[in-house]
């Protein structure tokens, strides 16, 4: 006579919970009251996105991101994240960054009649595709590995 032996498994968790747990672990995010928007989500997002090849949307989360609340790790994080995108997707040797602060970016490349164009940005109010003087904006580096510190 045998028995029958059944085991019953609990759902594994998926590789994206696992990740969001290890973020919320490293920056001490409570679950329940942080809402499902946190910076660190929001990098996360951005990260997978990136490396599914969707760089324009990876971009397009780091423009809506909200870093106001953020830590200075977080932003430093975002800023890290969103450098790397960029450098990646925008293939324009001449493109520029500007830096107003920490948390705030923006990559500009520059049109024929002598302005820029907003190529992607980070925790700022402009869009994609807007036209900006470039006397208007000051410390601008080159995007390249060399010229962004």
């Amino acid at each position: 006579m045998t028995a029958a032996i059944t085991t019953s498994t609990a759902p594994r968790p998926t590789l994206e919970e696992l990740v969001d747990r290890l973020i919320d672990a490293i920056f001490g995010l409570d679950e329940p009251a942080q809402p499902a928007t946190s910076p660190a989500r929001v990098i996360h997002e951005a990260r997978r996105l990136g490396r599914a090849g969707e760089l324009d949307g990876a971009l397009a989360v780091f423009a809506d991101i909200d870093l106001s609340s953020a830590t200075e790790g977080e932003r430093r994080w975002a800023y890290a994240e969103f450098l790397g995108l960029a450098r990646r997707h925008i293939g324009d040797a001449r493109a520029q960054l500007y830096n107003p602060g920490i948390g705030r970016a923006a990559v500009l490349t520059p049109s024929d009649d002598g302005t820029l164009e907003v190529r992607a940005v980070l925790g700022m109010r402009w869009h994609h595709g807007k036209v900006v003087s470039q006397r208007s904006l000051r410390g601008l580096k080159p995007l390249s590995k060399g010229g962004a510190s």
